[in-house]
């Protein structure tokens, strides 16, 4: 029987891998070494991890990777990336590690137009600690802790984390928001978000959209009606920002 065509940068003997069933974080991933092999810079990447269901990544690549306290991965590759400025740096984590514990790191590094990629997995809830609602739950959207859905006038909306990225950052900043959806257009936006660091350019940050289906309780067909059509009524797909862009105008 043919074996599944893997990433060369995977770590074979760790797969399968140990996300749940239907999880998002396994394509994001997969997106993720892909990108890796066509730009060819496994040797020189360092790959870090959040806690939380991203944390499960720790051992996914043939990469050197190192996982980190929640929400503290941002500064830990900062610091690996300015020890040595010839490494790729990324950073791996959830929304939760990104938007809450870890958006104090997210923003002053952002702010700080550290060279850096930062990935962020969207699955609008706490998944690790059982579906509690997180900063990127949607409107009306029932979780452990909003049992009747999400009230925006008591908790606010759902946290628009690239479009905040974009407004801080400084010209060489890449922003982007992808969807496990649409794999190809995923890897083509991380792949821009390596060269970008791979330039010198500054921050990087690439939202994913991901799934969920044992904290969203939902079967394969819901699964897919809720990433494809309700989470992007509030999380916009596209480049939001590019430097590539903005010197082609110029």
């Amino acid at each position: 029987m043919p074996q599944p065509v893997m990433p060369r940068c995977w770590r074979v003997e760790t797969k399968p891998h140990k996300f749940c069933p239907g999880c998002g974080h396994g394509l994001v991933l997969k997106a993720l070494g892909e990108a890796i092999d066509e730009l060819d810079i496994q040797g020189r990447t360092v790959f870090g991890c959040d806690i939380g269901c991203s944390l499960l990544s720790w051992d996914f690549f043939n990469i050197d990777s190192v996982q980190t306290h929640h929400g503290r991965t941002t500064p830990v590759v900062t610091g690996i990336k300015r020890a040595n400025p010839q490494l790729i740096t990324i950073a791996y984590m959830g929304d939760g590690g990104g938007y809450a514990i870890g958006s104090q790191h997210l923003v002053n590094a952002a702010a700080r137009n550290e060279n850096i990629t930062v990935i962020l997995a969207n699955n609008t809830v706490y998944a690790m600690t059982g579906g509690q609602m997180a900063p990127t739950t949607m409107p009306r959207q029932k979780t452990e802790t909003s049992p009747y859905g999400r009230d925006p006038e008591v908790t606010g909306p759902p946290m628009q984390g690239p479009e905040m990225v974009a407004a801080i950052t400084g010209q060489g900043a890449y922003v982007a928001r992808g969807t496990v959806s649409n794999l190809r257009q995923l890897k083509g936006y991380l792949k821009k978000a390596l060269l970008n660091q791979i330039e010198g350019k500054g921050f990087s940050f690439v939202e994913a959209l991901s799934a969920c289906p044992t904290n969203w309780r939902t079967n394969a067909e819901e699964t897919w009606k809720f990433v494809e059509q309700d989470m992007v009524k509030y999380f916009k797909v596209g480049e939001i920002k590019n430097p590539a862009s903005a010197e082609k105008a110029g």
